[in-house]
């Protein structure tokens, strides 16, 4: 094990949480100190497919998608709770060039036809994670304190506070990293999702640029989560009926199973949008800051992988 070193991470999400235990795994003695702990937190309402949506750069995204997805099926092999591999097909109502993230994901398989929903010309199907919130994060929880580490409840009000108290500091504030960081580029992204029973469904169907933009039916043990919406700079967390109701009638197209599935809730979580993903290493006074936010919809298919780049930033700087 390496030379102790104390760090404090910022936010207890799947990126607070991934980094917090990849550097406690490298030797370094970690507290985590955030506003929301889990279960209240952006990452307990993702539906938390593996699929790299709507983050950049893609040059950077394809490795730490392809480092997390093989983390991730690691896991499952060594029975980590609420990791499991799903079919996962993404939609298309033209004919469309495999998606740019295939490679990550081990390639993918062209289907037409009748391995379809009514209404779309070609899919490309693979078999990815798919993270059951309710039982993954509260096992990384217990893991990461098992290991010594500390939570604590609070919100972290500027950097210069926190690299008072400590040496290295990582910033995995989500949507937080606006006001934290000073970041400008920082911005809501409005997902709103519903949880149903599941009546059988074992696929999960994506339709992000189709007749039905933005709708997924993400299947897990017992429920399924419905989305969805994605809307830059709508801040509001209540649940639209409306909506709901759109993404009932959009979710049940995809997936006719779906018809008898029983309400069970409907969640509304804020993204936090950028640009592109900041991941670098900043000098603040005697301390070193590691930025590592703006993962936008692809919190859990980026996590372990910029864990692992978060970890060789500190290396170099220690």
């Amino acid at each position: 094990m390496g030379r102790q070193v104390s760090a404090l991470v910022i936010g207890c999400g799947i990126s607070g949480l991934a980094c917090a235990i990849r550097l406690q795994a490298a030797g370094h003695r970690v507290v985590i100190r955030a506003r929301e702990l889990p279960p209240a937190t952006t990452s307990d309402v993702a539906a938390a497919l593996w699929y790299p949506y709507r983050c950049a750069p893609k040059e950077k995204a394809l490795p730490w998608s392809k480092a997390t997805f093989d983390e991730l099926m690691r896991q499952h092999a060594a029975g980590v709770p609420g990791v499991i591999p799903t079919t996962f097909i993404e939609l298309f109502d033209h004919d469309a060039p495999a998606p740019w993230w295939a490679e990550a994901a081990g390639g993918v398989e062209r289907c037409v036809g009748e391995d379809l929903p009514p209404g779309y010309v070609v899919g490309y199907a693979a078999t990815v994670p798919v993270i059951e919130t309710p039982l993954y994060l509260p096992y990384l929880v217990r893991r990461f304190e098992a290991g010594g580490g500390v939570i604590v409840a609070g919100e972290v009000r500027s950097l210069a506070e926190a690299c008072a108290d400590c040496a290295l500091v990582i910033n995995c504030a989500g949507l937080g990293a606006r006001e934290l960081a000073g970041d400008p580029e920082v911005f809501p992204i409005q997902g709103q999702v519903v949880r149903v029973t599941n009546p059988g469904a074992r696929r999960a169907l994506t339709d992000d640029q189709g007749p039905r933009r933005i709708s997924y039916t993400i299947p897990r043990q017992a429920d399924v989560i419905l989305g969805g919406t994605a809307l830059p700079n709508a801040s509001d967390t209540t649940p639209d009926a409306t909506t709901t109701a759109t993404i009932l009638r959009n979710c049940r197209a995809l997936e006719p199973a779906l018809a008898a599935a029983e309400v069970l809730e409907a969640r509304v979580g804020l993204r936090p949008g950028r640009a592109a993903i900041r991941l670098e290493r900043e000098r603040l006074g005697a301390s070193v800051v590691i930025h590592n936010y703006g993962h936008g919809g692809a919190g859990f298919t980026l996590a372990w992988g910029c864990a692992d780049e978060v970890c060789r930033l500190a290396g170099d700087a220690a």
